[in-house]
C-alpha cells in the first residue's frame, strides 16, 4: 500500500468519515505510532493508528457494507451516542456504519449508511450536483407563483438557492428534487414563503429509491444499485 492521508486510511477502516476522522485527530483520540496524530499525516504499511487504544486496520472490499435505511421521525442522524435518539443504536447493526449525510430528526425517508468511507465526499460533494427528491406537506395551500419562487430559488442563509424541479401533488402538497444541501434547506425555503412544513420524507438519493421500504427498516443496496453508485462517485 502507497502511503495515504490518515483521515482517509480511517475512513478506509469503516470508522468514520473523512470530516470526522479529522475531528477525532483535532481532539486528540488518534496516535499514531504511540504519538498523536495530526491532520495530514502520511500512513503507510508499518504505521499503527489507534482510536481509543483501538487498532484500526483498512477493511477488505468484500467486508464493505452498504444500507439503504427509511429513517423513521424522532431518529436523529448522528454517530453521536450519548444521544438517546441516535441513528445507530437505533439500527442496532452489527457491523461499526455511519450515514452518509444528514436528515433532519423531525423529517423521514431514505437515508444511505456505510463502513466505506470513500463514498462519503463524492455523494456529498456539492459541485456534483448529485439529486435528491423530496415529498413535502405544508400547512396551507400552495399556489403556482409560490411554488415557481421555490423552484427558481428564495433566499437561505445568506444566498439564493439554486434551481429545484419541482412537481404539485396537491393543494398543500408538492415534489421537490434538489441538488444542494444546505442545512433544512426545504423548511426555511418554505418558511421564507410563510409556510411551515407539517412532513418532509425524501424518496431518492441519485438513482437510489426508498419504493416501498417501511419506517425504520433497513435493505442492503443491490448489486445494481452499488454498481451505479460506484460508477457515479468515481469509486471503480
Amino acid at each position: 500500500m502507497s502511503k495515504i492521508r490518515i483521515n482517509r486510511y480511517i475512513s478506509a477502516a469503516g470508522y468514520c468519515s473523512r470530516r470526522e476522522a479529522d475531528k477525532l485527530i483535532k481532539a486528540g483520540l488518534v496516535r499514531l505510532n504511540g504519538k498523536l496524530a495530526k491532520i495530514g499525516d502520511l500512513i503507510g504499511v508499518k504505521d499503527i493508528v489507534k482510536i481509543d487504544g483501538e487498532t484500526i486496520v483498512p477493511l477488505e472490499q468484500d467486508l464493505l457494507v452498504y444500507l439503504a435505511f427509511h429513517k423513521p421521525v424522532g431518529i436523529t442522524t448522528t454517530t453521536d451516542r450519548r444521544r438517546k435518539d441516535n441513528i445507530i443504536d437505533y439500527l442496532n447493526y452489527p457491523k461499526r456504519i455511519f450515514p452518509i449525510g444528514r436528515l433532519d430528526r423531525m423529517s423521514e425517508g431514505l437515508i444511505l449508511l456505510t463502513n466505506d468511507g470513500s463514498m462519503v465526499n463524492p455523494i456529498l460533494r456539492a459541485e456534483n450536483k448529485h439529486e435528491k427528491e423530496y415529498e413535502v406537506v405544508v400547512n396551507k395551500i400552495i399556489n403556482d407563483e409560490e411554488l415557481w419562487q421555490l423552484q427558481n430559488g428564495v433566499p437561505v442563509l445568506g444566498q439564493i438557492t439554486k434551481f429545484s424541479k419541482i412537481k404539485r401533488l396537491g393543494k398543500n402538497s408538492f415534489r421537490i428534487i434538489l441538488t444542494q444541501g444546505l442545512n433544512r434547506q426545504i423548511r426555511r425555503m418554505c418558511e421564507y414563503l410563510g409556510f411551515e412544513v407539517v412532513s418532509l420524507k425524501r424518496i431518492r438519493i441519485m438513482h437510489i429509491n426508498l419504493g416501498n421500504l417501511a419506517p425504520g427498516t433497513w435493505r442492503y443496496l443491490t448489486y445494481k444499485e452499488l454498481a451505479e453508485l460506484k460508477r457515479l462517485t468515481g469509486n471503480l
